[in-house]
């Protein structure tokens, strides 16, 4: 499986691109293969300031429902559109076209516990 080394991680599974203060979020190669084939994206808290380990979504798959977690506290900034027509993107291009929401960093020091490429790997197994 594939973890850029330019990402941070969640044990909830979520990564995280930081550009500024500025933050792409969307979920792992390891989910979404567990999940297998993303049918829907649903995020409702567009505009909102969400503390770190929130909900600000939910993905559903052909299997299952999942809640999606902050990863760091901010504000939501933006959903990917291009999620409502296709939101198979996360399964070709989890970090890329697949990014879930853009968010402005409120707390840059919680960064710090988010997990390297390598700890996530140990994670996951």
């Amino acid at each position: 499986m594939n973890f850029p080394k330019e990402l941070k991680y969640s044990k909830d599974h979520e990564w995280l691109r930081l550009e500024g203060n500025i933050a792409y979020i969307g979920i792992t190669e390891f989910a979404q293969s567990e999940l297998g084939d993303i049918v829907f994206v649903d995020v409702d808290s567009e505009g909102e300031t969400l503390d770190k380990e929130e909900v600000f979504g939910s993905i559903e798959a052909v299997k299952t429902v999942s809640d999606l977690f902050m990863p760091v506290s901010g504000e939501v900034l933006a959903f990917n559109e291009k999620l409502v027509e296709s939101p198979d993107l996360i399964n070709s291009d989890a970090y890329g076209d697949g990014w879930i929401i853009k968010i402005s960093v409120t707390d840059t020091t919680e960064l710090d516990f988010l997990l390297d490429s390598a700890n996530y790997t140990d994670l996951v197994g």
